[in-house]
């Protein structure tokens, strides 16, 4: 195994360990997103091949786990290379027009390009990514260096 691979192993061990409950069907939960070039419901996710519990599984990551925050956090800051001059981090707000779903929690009014009945905003709620690359200029995603 080469080093590289040695050290993605140890921070997806040291991750997992960080999930709390339901962390076997939250750790494919969070592979499956991260392999899925495009995702077009959320039980889609349940037909990625690193999934690969039954599509209920999905609702008991979400519901069950309950990860260490403040500790993945610093796990995750502590693998961004700081001997970079200059690091590119791109985000993406991605609003996911929910109209008519009344009831959804986290219901907000989102802008978009799209017009639903004659207007840009709408309600519905929205995906957020925030991606870091210090090695392959241009391209998003989180690169772990040593």
């Amino acid at each position: 195994m080469t080093q590289s691979a040695k050290k993605l192993q140890q921070f997806r061990n040291e991750a997992y360990q960080l999930l709390g409950r339901a962390k076997d069907a939250t750790f494919e939960l969070m592979d499956a997103v991260l392999l899925s070039r495009n995702v077009y419901s959320f039980a889609e996710l349940s037909l990625s091949p690193v999934f690969r519990r039954k599509w209920p599984s999905l609702y008991e990551a979400i519901d069950d786990c309950r990860p260490n925050r403040h500790k993945l956090m610093k796990l995750y800051l502590a693998k961004i290379p700081t001997t970079l001059q200059r690091p590119i981090i791109a985000g993406d707000h991605t609003p996911l027009p929910r109209p008519e779903a009344p009831t959804l929690k986290d219901r907000t009014y989102e802008h978009g390009a799209k017009v639903i009945s004659g207007k840009p905003i709408t309600q519905g709620t929205w995906l957020q990514y925030i991606g870091l690359d210090s090695v392959r200029k241009g391209k998003l995603g989180i690169t772990i260096t040593a």
